[in-house]
């Protein structure tokens, strides 16, 4: 017997309603997990997930802290659609920017950062507008070496059939850093501390022997 859940008149088992307020009765226990099942709902999908056959070209072409790069990736990807969002790189922040392109062989970025800093500072005659673009780097690294990485690794796969080896090296060669772009940078860095030393010394970073630039005379009307 089948007990109706409302009224609770009991019913025969191939009931579907209850001979007594009509109510539709509750499917047998056999029916029930089909429909629990299929009403249980769908895990989204994962925000980026490489396949497995590929991360071992993304760690290859990436070199240090892949891990770390890949699991930033993850932001950049929904339902596997490319996206924009918002993340973070401390090294290109910290460190000169250009250099940080530089040493991930970003060459065009790179110039990008080299000329766009000294370009603003020159129209602006604003020394903190390079704090900008280090925000800029630092807020869009990521996101910039996400497209760098898929764009080369596309380019190696299209290039044909290659044996393992050649397509390591070629991975190598697009891919990876540039090691001799931190003793530049520290360099850089030492130089530039040692002309701020200097400038302090000689009393050129007192508010009042900043240089400005010089107003413009006023026009004088002949009467």
């Amino acid at each position: 017997m089948k007990a109706c859940h409302h009224c609770r008149q009991q019913n025969a088992d191939d009931a579907n309603f209850c001979a007594q307020c009509g109510t539709a009765l509750i499917m047998t226990s056999s029916a029930a997990p089909a429909e629990s099942a299929a009403a249980e709902p769908v895990p989204e999908a994962a925000s980026y997930a490489l396949p497995a056959s590929e991360q071992d070209l993304w760690r290859q072409f990436i070199g240090p802290n892949a891990d770390r790069y890949l699991e930033q990736f993850k932001k950049f990807s929904s339902d596997g659609q490319p996206k924009f969002a918002l993340s973070w790189n401390w090294p290109a922040f910290l460190y000169i920017s250009f250099l940080w392109f530089l040493y991930r062989k970003m060459y065009l970025h790179a110039f990008v950062y080299a000329i766009g800093p000294m370009a603003s500072t020159y129209i602006t005659g604003d020394m903190t507008v390079g704090l900008v673009w280090s925000v800029m780097a630092g807020a869009t690294a990521n996101y910039l070496y996400y497209w760098h990485c898929k764009e080369e690794i596309e380019e190696i796969k299209k290039a044909g059939a290659r044996n393992p080896s050649a397509q390591e090296a070629a991975l190598r060669e697009a891919g990876g850093v540039q090691p001799y772009v931190i003793y530049v940078g520290i360099v850089l860095y030492v130089i530039a501390l040692a002309g701020v030393a200097k400038m302090i010394e000689e009393g050129q970073l007192d508010g009042d022997k900043i240089p400005t630039r010089p107003a413009k005379p006023a026009s004088s009307v002949s009467t």
